[in-house]
């Protein structure tokens, strides 16, 4: 298992390593416990690059709170040595702090939230109808519980 933290030059933002690092192992754990050995890329950005990224792969001029990359396809077959590589979260900082502010609560649990969410678009869900978006907000709370980053 492995995590790549980056943060984006000049911003000014904390990755909680240890929590987040225990939060993604916990939802990889649960959602594909026949992979054992993985990498995840997250990137703490501001809302000009997630609005650039966001412009350029979804069509959207706006900026965005989390953008999800996903590279992992179930079936496929790697090297006996490789890890498996899941993909790629990446999350406006501005964003996150303005929500946590709104929604009451901390950044830290926001910042939380958007990568269970994040890490659930990488592994595969989607929110496009409803009982898409019960399920995956029921496994976001889920990994958020067992962190106590409840509300």
């Amino acid at each position: 298992m492995k995590i790549e933290f980056s943060v984006e030059d000049r911003l000014k933002a904390p990755w909680n390593e240890h929590r987040i690092t225990s939060l993604i192992a916990a939802i990889v754990a649960r959602e594909l416990p026949s992979v054992s050995d993985w990498v995840l890329s997250l990137h703490l950005v501001s809302d000009q690059t997630i609005r650039s990224l966001n412009r350029e792969h979804r069509a959207r001029d706006a900026p965005t709170d989390v953008l999800s990359f996903p590279l992992y396809e179930a079936g496929f077959a790697l090297p006996p040595d490789e890890a498996v590589h899941l993909g790629d979260v990446v999350i406006s900082y501005p964003r996150a702090v303005d929500q946590a502010h709104n929604y009451g609560h901390s950044v830290d649990r926001e910042i939380g939230y958007l990568v269970a969410h994040g890490v659930l678009h990488v592994l595969g869900y989607d929110h496009e109808d409803e009982a898409e978006r019960l399920l995956m907000r029921a496994k976001e709370e889920e990994a958020l519980r067992s962190l106590g980053l409840t509300r």
